[in-house]
């Protein structure tokens, strides 16, 4: 059965790749709409994890490998996302809805011996979905168009280590690679002219990189109280992006627009980047009592970095994330009453973003919350279960004809914790 089970996350990984994601119009900038971080436990409490030790054997923690100290048993996670996303502008007072459901996480884990454990995750990155029409009517009742349309997805898959130094002190480190294909279309056409004037950027990616991460923990025997430190740093860029960029006219000979016809190339260009993924660097702290409650504050870095864009180069902006969150659990050894094993998640997230336009930061800021259900015969030791999670907020703003995006992210999981490896014993 646990075999089937393997060859199974083997296969939902292989149609991962395949997802067409939906996103926020700002996704037309740079590498798309980047996701963060997608696991359910993460984002219910506003993105923690660098300081994130969890006090329970089921649950790897992929962003700060060194958090993992706990872990002991095997863990698959399967999880999904549903996002919905409303769009205002007070250009011709546009609104707008966008809804996509996706896979967005597949995990494994086990420990390799008592002080080392390791970890095997997949899920997306950042994504291109978009479609924007833009009419103008000109002198003369001409009418001019903008077609802007993007696709694609980039993925990520990763391979996580964290070993236990003592009782206090751990370290960790994850190999990341980066792959992927986005598009970018952007067309101009006017209702007394024949030809479309077409501007497409193709960024094909495999990058590399590497996260470092480190965590300190003193847990107070006598009162049960624990204190925590955690810090990650993410570098050693091996950025492969080539960018194909075409400037052509042509018209479309298919009522669906996707055939050209007559094309003459007017410019085409190849560039090579190497600064895809910039530096990264967290920093967190976390208080908690031992299997009661956590609390935790996190802070992100995210150098600026260029990426071509439409045979342009795009500077995107130095940024930065505050998260505070943390999880309540009432009694888990209180097998008369479920809801007091219920693992309760909460969390809050600002997000000073990378994208100016218009002398504006498209920020982005929300509140989160989430709940683990235990399976039937779950205890502490194998706190293994269905995960819910739900992310509410808003990006951007309405200032200078800009779009502001509300959004609410729905997530849905299981963790399937046990211990595979162990030694059959005969009397």
């Amino acid at each position: 059965m646990k075999k089937i089970f393997v060859l199974s996350l083997i296969s939902v990984g292989y149609f991962l790749n395949a997802q067409n994601l939906s996103n926020s119009p700002y996704a037309t900038y740079g590498i798309g709409d980047i996701k963060y971080d997608n696991t359910i436990e993460t984002t219910s409490m506003g993105g923690i994890s660098t300081a994130f030790i969890s006090d329970f054997t089921s649950n790897f923690n992929f962003a700060n490998p060194a958090n993992n100290a706990n872990f002991e048993l095997t863990s698959i996670k399967l999880e999904a996302t549903n996002e919905n996303n409303y769009f205002k502008t007070d250009y011709n007072n546009t609104k707008s809805t966008k809804h996509s459901t996706y896979l967005s996480n597949i995990a494994l884990a086990f420990p390799l011996s008592p002080r080392l454990k390791m970890g095997l995750s997949y899920q997306p990155y950042s994504s291109k979905s978009y479609e924007i029409v833009h009419l103008d009517e000109l002198d003369g009742g001409v009418v001019r168009g903008n077609r802007f349309k993007g696709s694609g997805t980039l993925n990520t898959a990763q391979i996580a280590l964290g070993y236990k130094v003592n009782d206090k002190l751990a370290v960790g480190a994850r190999a990341n690679y980066y792959f992927g294909n986005l598009y970018d279309l952007n067309e101009l056409a006017y209702s007394s002219a024949e030809l479309i004037n077409g501007y497409e950027t193709k960024n094909s990616i495999k990058n590399f990189n590497f996260t470092l991460g480190a965590s300190y923990q003193n847990l107070n025997t006598s009162t049960d109280r624990k204190f925590t430190i955690g810090a990650t740093t993410t570098f050693g860029n091996t950025s492969n992006m080539t960018t194909d960029y075409v400037n052509s006219t042509y018209f479309y000979s298919d009522a669906g627009q996707t055939i050209k016809a007559n094309e003459s190339i007017i410019e085409r260009r190849s560039t090579n980047s190497k600064n895809l993924m910039p530096l990264q660097a967290s920093l967190g702290v976390g208080y908690g009592e031992e299997n009661k409650w956590f609390l935790s504050v996190q802070g992100d870095y995210k150098k600026g970095e260029s990426i071509a864009y439409f045979g342009q180069s795009l500077d995107l902006q130095d940024s930065y994330r505050i998260s505070a969150g943390g999880w309540y659990l009432p009694n888990y050894n209180n097998f008369r009453s479920y809801f007091s094993r219920i693992v309760y998640r909460y969390g809050a997230f600002y997000e000073k973003g990378s994208l100016q336009i218009a002398g504006q930061n498209i920020n982005k800021f929300g509140v989160s919350g989430g709940v683990l259900l235990p399976f039937k015969n779950s205890s502490i030791t194998r706190m293994s279960g269905l995960e819910i999670g739900v992310e509410v907020g808003k990006r951007g703003t309405l200032k200078y004809n800009l779009i502001n995006q509300n959004f609410i992210n729905l997530r849905v999981g299981f963790n399937f914790a046990d211990k595979w490896f162990r030694k059959t014993l005969y009397n």
